[in-house]
């Protein structure tokens, strides 16, 4: 059995559960959402051994327990075990580590952040944070050096956008850096530059690897691997497929599970350059089963809101039609090998012509053979714009369209400007992509987004912004039907890393995952569902955290 966890206190009023033993559990008291077809809610539920040993009435269910601790759920909603099937568990770690903008509503409320951080923080040091956003700010346009440099110019500052894909830096940095009006752009990134050729600070996709910032250190990843996790199960997550990580990050998940600290289950595709043996060796489990390495992760493009995602024609709102990160040589030469290997491939393609190249270079490594292609369940991560006419593919070839619901809900401030209202057709088409036969699994992109289940089932099923604001246009004909949207965060995250006979379900003999939330899925009124929160997290019988 594994040891207990560590218990941290994450935020007011809530705890992870100091008891990490499994136990036989008889569960009841609020509805039960088994994702069964033919027995999709019930009254009780008895977990032994880990495992769902019993679904059904309440009486049935107390003479199939036996000595069974007792859970009442008190009204509240128990659910197959949601997972993050695309979150970055490391980067989650890290935010909270570090200066956090996440939410700053403004250029000037942001540049009083990092003022505060650093004053808070004094030292020579980097300044890092995470989580700005531009497109709502009043100020209409991106931030720049000199916004920073009039809060702090005697340190380096760099500050990541909330999509991931951009920097932005002081004058500080960009001297450290060398980035001068000709320093040229690298391929597949670019340097924003003023009207008079001077860097800006703001450096896109591959340009942000100009700059140099010393790497975390092992205590640091540990911190931010427990961080993370512990945060995860605290908002009901039982798994998360964990994305673009590298081999020292695995085996920090690796110290974890066997230490009995780790109270999540981590499928991780590895960045290419730090993948290990994956594409010799295969993918891989730790011995407890809660850490498996299951394939590679790769860019074809950048994101649509810093204008790197590749498009077929130009934007509509700037020129240019993106960019493409990774040099399809090394595409090819990577997918050959995940073929060879049994290596699963999870590429990151935002912009319509994005998503065509990796479904192009998809069947091409299969030969055009459909069935091998699909029985590979291979991944296009966000498939996030999509010509029409590729939306068929998909399910055609069987790969499956891993997509973050919270993306639409923020994107919708700026997508049509940057798309037109004729390319919003194939924007964030989940319906579209369901009804053609395509398999969806739903994720956050965490540190991107909150990471919040509910607001990515929210997202899903009601395609509004959290203020209740969806503009014209908005595509309302793709959300999801409740039941669909469960199936997404639930049944396809199992497909999706080759789970489905153990996870996705509360099927007797599966694992019992169970996330438990403080309003009902299924019935509560929209706004409800983005205010609730997670009462309790059961991963293989194991009641890994629990509200106060």
């Amino acid at each position: 059995m594994r040891r207990q966890l560590a218990s941290l206190a994450l935020t007011a009023g809530l705890a992870l559960s100091g008891a990490a033993q499994a136990a036989d559990l008889l569960i009841f008291g609020g509805p039960i959402y088994t994702g069964v077809d033919a027995q999709p809610k019930v009254e009780a539920l008895v977990v032994r051994d880990g495992k769902v040993a019993f679904t059904g009435p309440l009486p049935e269910a107390r003479r199939a327990a036996g000595k069974a601790q007792a859970i009442d759920l008190k009204g509240a909603a128990a659910y197959p075990g949601f997972v993050d099937a695309h979150a970055h568990l490391m980067g989650v770690g890290l935010r909270e580590m570090t200066l956090n903008l996440e939410g700053t509503a403004s250029i000037a409320q942001m540049t009083a952040k990092v003022k505060a951080w650093s004053l808070a923080h004094p030292g020579p040091e980097v300044l890092s944070g995470r989580g700005w956003i531009e497109t709502h700010y009043p100020e209409k346009r991106f931030p720049n050096r000199a916004d920073l440099d009039a809060v702090v110019s005697d340190r380096p500052v760099v500050l990541g956008r909330s999509d991931g894909h951009a920097i932005l830096v002081n004058s500080k940095m960009l001297a450290l850096a060398g980035i001068t009006r000709d320093t040229p752009d690298p391929a597949g990134g670019q340097i924003l530059r003023d009207s008079k050729g001077e860097p800006t600070g703001l450096l896109v996709d591959n340009a942000k690897a100009l700059v140099k910032v010393p790497p975390p250190t092992e205590a640091q990843l540990r911190e931010a691997a427990q961080r993370a996790a512990d945060l995860y199960a605290s908002r009901g997550w039982t798994g998360m497929h964990s994305v673009s990580v590298a081999a020292r990050d695995v085996e920090i998940l690796n110290a974890m599970a066997a230490a009995g600290t780790l109270p999540i289950r981590v499928d991780n595709f590895m960045d290419l350059s730090s993948q290990g043996t994956l594409l010799t060796t295969g993918p891989s489990a730790d011995p407890t089963g809660l850490v498996r390495v299951d394939g590679i992760k790769m860019y074809i493009d950048g994101a649509l809101g810093s204008r790197g995602a590749a498009l077929l024609a130009p934007y509509d709102d700037a020129p240019g039609t993106g960019l493409l990160l990774t040099p399809p040589e090394v595409v090819a030469k990577t997918l050959a090998a995940a073929r060879k290997s049994k290596a699963q491939m999870a590429i990151h393609a935002i912009g319509d012509r994005g998503n065509r190249l990796v479904l192009d270079a998809f069947e091409t490594a299969f030969d055009g053979d459909p069935a091998q292609l699909r029985a590979a369940r291979w991944r296009i991560e966000h498939a996030q714009v999509i010509s029409p006419n590729d939306i068929p593919r998909f399910a055609d070839n069987g790969v499956i369209a891993s997509m973050q619901p919270s993306h639409a809900i923020g994107d919708l401030h700026f997508a049509p400007a940057r798309l037109g209202e004729a390319r919003l057709k194939g924007a964030y088409a989940w319906q579209a992509l369901r009804t053609s036969g395509a398999h969806l699994a739903a994720g956050t992109d965490a540190p991107v987004e909150k990471g919040d289940p509910l607001i990515e089932f929210y997202a899903a099923t009601y395609r509004h912004d959290l203020q209740g604001f969806a503009g014209p246009n908005w595509g309302l004909d793709e959300v999801l039907t409740r039941p669909q949207a469960l199936a997404m965060l639930t049944k396809g995250a199992a497909y999706a890393v080759f789970r489905e006979k153990d996870l996705g379900d509360l099927a007797v003999g599966k694992a019992a995952d169970i996330s438990v939330f403080s309003v009902d899925l299924m019935t509560a009124p929209f706004p409800d569902i983005a205010k609730a929160h997670a009462v309790m997290t059961v991963v293989g019988g194991k009641v890994v955290y629990r509200a106060r």
